[in-house]
C-alpha cells in the first residue's frame, strides 16, 4: 500500500487507524496508534517518542549507563520518521494500516546510531558501495500453548501446557489440529503483504514454524519484526499464548531463528560459481570465512538473554561449534543448495528472540570484512560436529558473549564505539538483572538438603 492508497482509504472509511511503529533493542514494535486523518494529514512527516526506548530492556526499566540518555540529560524525544514504502494493511485489526519508522536525533535529524534500523542500513550501504545487494531469510520458530497469555502470567507462568501432546515435526494431522491459530497468521501476513512461504510443525510438542520467502536485508527484517509481532496479536486473538523465549524448559527443544544469506550483483546470484566446488563462488568463501571467524564476537546479537545459552545444547538441533558444513544441521553454519543457483550460507546459531535487523547488520559486517581481507575458508566439518573436540566453541554464556562483543575491534570499526559500547551495556544490565534474581531452580535444590 503507497501513501495515495492509504489516502484513498482514509478518505472511503476503510481505514481509521494508522500505526506508527519502530523497533527496539529487543525487536518490539513501539510507537503510537494515529487517528488516520491526522495521520495523512500532518504526522506522516514526523512524530515523536521518548529516547528511553533504546535504553530499556523487557521489563521497559531505565538502566543506569547508556551515553546516549539518562536521568541526567532528561529522557528527550526522538523523532520517529515514517518511512512510506513500508505502509501496509493490517488484516487482523479492522480498520487499522502500519507504518514502519526510522529513528532520527531530535536536534540534527540524523540517524540515531544505536537504533537497529539505522545499523541494519549502515552495513548495506557498505554492501552496496562494494557492488553487492544481501539477500536474506528467517526462520521464525516459537511455541503455541493452550492457554491465554493472561491464564498464564495469573498463574506464575507455571504449568505451562503446549497445544500439541507430540513432536510435530512435518506432521499434518497434529498441525491441522493448529489451523485456528496458523491459517490466520499465514493468510493475514500475506494480506498484509509479506510473501509468507509456509508454516511447519517443528521438532518439539506445540512448537511451530513459519517461513517467509528470501528478499533484500532490509525487507526480510522489517518482514520479521511484523510477523513476530503478528503471530503474538492473532494468537492472542484466539485465546493462545505463543512464545519466542528459545528454551522455555530444560526438558524441550529450543526454538532458533535460521538465518540464510547470499549476495546479488544485477539480480544474479554472487555467490554460484558452476565451475567451482559445491558451486561455491570466490566470493562466498571469503564471506563465510568472515562470518565464521568473528561469530564469537557478535554471538550477542545472536543470542542476547541469559535463556539464549541454554538452547545450545548438543542433539537437539541447536549448534555449539562455530564451523561450517554441507548440508549438516549438527554444525553453526550449513551450506545449502550446494551445485545450484541457490546456494547460500545459513547461520543456525540464532535463537527466536533475536532482533533480525542487529542479527543481519553484525552478520553482514563479518562477511563484509571476509571479503576486504580475502579471508581463506576452512574445510568443511563432516560428521557429529557435536563430538569434534577441535571445533571452536560458540560463547556457552551471556558473561562470555558480552566479553566477545565488548573487546571485538572488527565490530568497533564496522559499527561504531558508541554503538557496541550501547549494547554492551544492554547486555550487561540483562545479565545484572539475572544475577539479583534467586530462581525456583535453586530454591527447590537447596531449601530442604542445604
Amino acid at each position: 500500500m503507497n501513501f495515495d492508497d492509504l489516502k484513498a482509504r482514509v478518505s472511503d472509511g476503510s481505514i481509521d487507524t494508522v500505526l506508527a511503529c519502530f523497533v527496539d533493542m529487543q525487536g518490539r514494535l513501539m510507537g503510537k496508534r494515529f487517528h488516520a486523518v491526522n495521520f495523512v494529514e500532518t504526522s506522516y512527516a514526523e512524530t515523536h517518542c521518548c529516547n528511553y526506548l533504546l535504553a530499556t530492556d523487557l521489563e521497559m526499566a531505565t538502566p543506569d549507563g547508556y551515553a546516549s540518555t539518562s536521568w541526567e540529560s532528561g529522557y528527550g524525544d526522538y523523532v520517529m520518521q515514517p518511512d512510506l514504502t513500508t505502509i501496509r494493511p493490517v488484516p487482523w485489526l479492522e480498520g487499522t494500516a502500519m507504518v514502519l519508522c526510522d529513528v532520527l536525533d531530535h536536534h540534527t535529524h540524523e540517524p540515531v546510531p544505536h537504533s537497529p534500523r539505522a545499523i541494519l542500513k549502515k552495513q548495506i550501504a557498505r554492501l552496496e558501495a562494494l557492488g553487492f545487494d544481501a539477500m536474506m531469510a528467517t526462520e521464525l520458530e516459537f511455541f503455541l500453548f493452550e492457554q491465554s497469555y493472561d491464564e498464564i502470567r495469573k498463574n506464575g507462568f507455571r504449568d505451562l501446557i503446549p497445544i500439541s501432546g507430540y513432536n510435530e515435526d512435518y506432521h499434518i494431522f497434529q498441525t491441522t489440529k493448529e489451523e485456528g491459530v496458523m491459517r490466520p497468521i499465514r493468510n493475514h501476513l500475506f494480506n498484509a503483504g509479506l510473501p509468507i512461504e509456509n508454516s511447519k510443525g517443528e521438532a518439539e510438542t506445540g512448537q511451530e514454524e513459519l517461513n517467509i520467502r528470501y528478499s533484500a536485508a532490509l525487507d526480510c527484517a522489517d518482514y520479521h519484526s511484523i510477523a513476530k509481532h503478528a503471530i503474538k496479536e492473532i494468537s492472542w486473538q484466539h485465546g493462545r499464548a505463543a512464545s519466542f523465549l528459545p528454551k522455555w524448559h530444560h526438558s524441550k527443544v529450543g526454538s532458533s531463528s535460521h538465518v540464510h544469506q547470499s549476495l546479488w550483483v544485477d539480480g544474479k546470484p554472487a555467490f554460484f560459481d558452476p565451475d567451482a566446488k559445491l558451486g561455491m563462488s570466490e566470493l562466498m568463501s571469503h564471506y563465510m570465512a568472515g562470518l565464521i571467524a568473528y561469530s564469537p564476537d557478535y554471538t550477542f546479537f545472536l543470542a542476547p538473554y541469559v535463556n539464549s545459552y541454554k538452547r545450545f545444547s548438543k542433539g537437539t538441533f541447536a549448534p555449539t561449534k562455530t564451523v561450517w558444513s554441507v548440508d549438516n544441521r549438527t554444525a553453526g553454519f550449513r551450506l545449502c543448495g550446494e551445485g545450484t543457483k541457490g546456494v547460500r550460507v545459513e547461520c543456525r546459531i540464532g535463537g527466536s528472540d533475536l532482533n533480525p535487523y542487529l542479527a543481519q547488520a553484525a552478520m553482514l559486517a563479518a562477511g563484509i570484512k571476509g571479503i576486504e581481507d580475502k579471508m581463506a575458508l576452512p574445510a568443511p566439518t563432516t560428521g557429529d560436529v557435536y563430538e569434534d573436540a577441535k571445533a571452536a566453541d560458540i560463547p556457552q554464556t551471556l558473561r562470555a558473549a558480552t566479553e566477545t562483543l565488548r573487546n571485538s575491534k572488527f565490530l568497533r570499526e564496522a559499527m561504531g564505539d558508541d554503538v557496541i559500547d550501547h549494547y554492551t551495556r544492554c547486555a550487561e544490565w540483562e545479565q545484572e538483572e539475572f544475577d539479583r534474581v534467586v530462581t525456583d531452580w535453586e530454591i527447590a535444590r537447596g531449601f530442604e538438603r542445604a
